[in-house]
């Protein structure tokens, strides 16, 4: 029998772990709980999700007229029932703007796969939706084309949404993918990114059956299961495209590094940014010495 208290505390403590973790600033983001066939619990609109009280959490029916709660319903309300209509087996879904992935989003850029175990157990490829104003039907129908082959979608310009079967294991996915942008900016800050072999990736898949979890690309033919092929005919409607990770190219069984050349011929624009980049850091060398040598 479910335990309605309970499930109030337990979205209540994830906004309390958004908050703190600099996921939902302000009053960002919403959470929600679907607790019969026709209802779904959720968090109000205009409200910091690090001091919500259970009481303070409203009911919502499928189509979204708030049906109990003192408080008003979050306005994105129509983004988490579009998820569930789609997925009647997912009951919690939990929306935020987890800084490292939105970052992905503002930029277009593919998150790139084959580089961390868990990511590839836990997420594979991660969509990035077209950009529509937050709140309206037409903002929580970009998700379709992807909410069937994802549990983790990066909304673009906006944040993430992320759903499981329970609150705990919805806000995971979004956790994960926020470390792993983070450590991918850090990578590529270092100066490379060093992929999955192709046996490598192939042999996480396999542990990925194992473990109960789908992925896509164990579906699809011809597959090049390193170079987010699951949602590349998505680009051209988003506008996506890969401009500082580009995905591994395979000889044989070794993987190479996939980083673009900083030149004219691959990518103006990125080589002009590496040259400013360049030249900004010699000329603060430069400057640090002149310092130094004037005082004596």
């Amino acid at each position: 029998m479910l335990n309605l208290q309970k499930i109030k505390q337990e979205i209540c403590d994830i906004g309390d772990r958004l908050y703190k973790k600099g996921f939902a600033a302000a009053n960002d983001g919403n959470i929600s709980y679907r607790i019969a066939d026709n209802q779904v619990l959720c968090t109000p609109t205009m409200i910091c999700k690090g001091y919500m009280k259970p009481d303070d959490l409203c009911i919502v029916d499928m189509e979204g007229k708030q049906v109990s709660g003192k408080r008003k319903r979050t306005s994105e309300i129509m983004l988490h029932l579009a998820i569930m209509k789609e997925r009647p087996e997912i009951k919690s879904i939990v929306h935020c703007h987890p800084p490292h992935a939105t970052a992905f989003g503002i930029a277009r850029e593919p998150v790139p796969q084959c580089v961390l175990p868990e990511v590839e157990i836990f997420l594979g490829d991660v969509p990035i939706t077209k950009y529509e104003i937050p709140g309206g039907k037409e903002f929580a129908n970009t998700i379709l084309p992807f909410v069937h082959k994802t549990n983790v979608i990066i909304l673009a310009n906006h944040g993430t949404v992320s759903f499981g079967e329970t609150v705990e294991k919805a806000f995971w996915w979004t956790e994960i993918l926020d470390a792993y942008c983070r450590m991918l900016m850090l990578a590529r800050g270092l100066g490379n990114i060093n992929y999955f072999t192709e046996p490598e990736a192939k042999a996480l898949l396999e542990l990925k059956g194992k473990w109960g979890f789908a992925d896509p690309r164990l579906e699809m033919k011809n597959c090049d299961i390193c170079a987010n092929d699951v949602f590349r005919e998505s680009w051209k409607d988003t506008g996506v495209a890969p401009k500082l990770f580009q995905p591994p190219s395979f000889d044989g069984k070794k993987a190479s590094s996939g980083e673009p050349a900083a030149d004219s011929s691959s990518s103006p624009a990125l080589a002009a940014t590496a040259t400013a980049e360049q030249e900004a850091l010699i000329q603060a060398v430069t400057d640090k010495v002149m310092a130094m040598l004037s005082r004596h």
